[in-house]
């Protein structure tokens, strides 16, 4: 309070004296102001109380023309919009009045005090599948009662359970990886930094693949290659052969060189991480098939070289294709075989 030369006082009081706002959002400021009577109040403006420097109109400051606007009204309530708000605006800001009188005027001192929020998240380092894990979003500074919204990857979280400003994930999965950020309602424009949640997992979707692909022959050479998906990645990889019990083979890849007979068979393999261990999908070796139809038919066993020769133009048809394409009114057991295989062509892969 400074006693006027009217014998008044004046008076402004500010609203908050205080204020946590988002960086990048928009923030007013507001108060209330009288002064002595018979005083003409000429000039109102916003500063920056900076010590040893001169109390300048904000409006006309290079950081700040632009991303400012004063507001009055005849009742002298007095707000500051302050748009894009940024870490450097972190002020204590004064409200100044210039009235007619040269020694009448209010100093501006004790204004309302800005700190600027910035969002971040906080992860643990790591977390292995089956624990639960607690993400939290973190301001610098107090904001008034916010809602707290979720982003994994850039996309809203809605199953999950929020409390506060934290994210819990009761039961961790492998599927729970990802970049996750957060921003408060209202701005959700304004997301933290994204950080990134590690979940350590056991092998999952093993697969094996064979190169080269096509046909195999006796004597050629071929390659398998099992891939999965793993955190930490695959230490080793087992390879067995369906039937034996002993593995037959080790490392991501396995290979035979000069196929013969005993080669034929499914084979599958083993990965295998600190957390566990999956078996993958078989991968047929047979050396004189094209494709899983000539395995499950065994061509080579057959008598009639027309038979194989048909079934060879067939084998990108139905089931019902190889039931109709040789003469049904033939006698012969190729026919009756077919006729077996009819009801069980549903385990063929075409």
């Amino acid at each position: 309070m400074i006693v006027g030369a009217f014998g008044t006082e004046w008076s402004v009081k500010f609203n908050q004296r205080e204020i946590c706002a988002l960086k990048g959002s928009t923030v007013f400021m507001n108060g209330t102001y009288t002064h002595p009577e018979g005083l003409t109040v000429n000039e109102t403006f916003w500063c920056l109380e900076v010590p040893w420097v001169d109390l300048t109109d904000l409006s006309k400051d290079p950081d700040y023309s632009g991303r400012v606007e004063y507001f009055t009204d005849e009742q002298k309530h007095f707000s500051l919009k302050l748009s894009d708000v940024m870490k450097k605006d972190e002020h204590q800001f004064c409200f100044r009045i210039i009235t007619d009188v040269d020694k009448e005027k209010w100093l501006g001192k004790s204004g309302v005090q800005l700190r600027v929020a910035e969002l971040h998240v906080e992860t643990p380092e790591e977390v292995t599948e089956g624990e639960t894990a607690d993400l939290t979003c973190k301001t610098t500074c107090s904001l008034t009662d916010p809602t707290f919204i979720w982003y994994k990857n850039g996309r809203p979280l809605t199953t999950k359970t929020i409390k506060n400003n934290q994210l819990h994930l009761q039961t961790v999965s492998s599927e729970d990886a990802g970049s996750y950020s957060c921003a408060v309602r209202g701005y959700q424009h304004l997301h933290s930094t994204a950080q990134n949640l590690r979940v350590r997992y056991p092998p999952n979707n093993v697969s094996v693949s064979i190169s080269p692909s096509g046909e195999i022959v006796e004597g050629s050479s071929l390659t398998l290659t099992c891939s999965s998906d793993a955190n930490p990645p695959v230490k080793i990889y087992t390879w067995f052969k369906e039937g034996g019990t002993s593995p037959v083979g080790s490392g991501q890849n396995y290979s035979i060189i000069s196929i013969t007979a005993d080669h034929t068979g499914l084979y599958y393999c083993e990965a295998q991480n600190e957390h566990g261990a999956l078996k993958g999908t078989m991968m047929n070796a047979d050396r004189n098939a094209k494709d899983d139809t000539y395995t499950a038919l065994q061509p080579t066993a057959r008598s009639s070289d027309d038979v194989y020769h048909t079934l060879a133009a067939v084998q990108s048809s139905s089931p019902d294709a190889l039931y109709t394409a040789l003469d049904p009114q033939s006698s012969s057991p190729e026919y009756d075989t077919l006729a077996a295989l009819r009801e069980t062509a549903s385990i063929v892969r075409w």
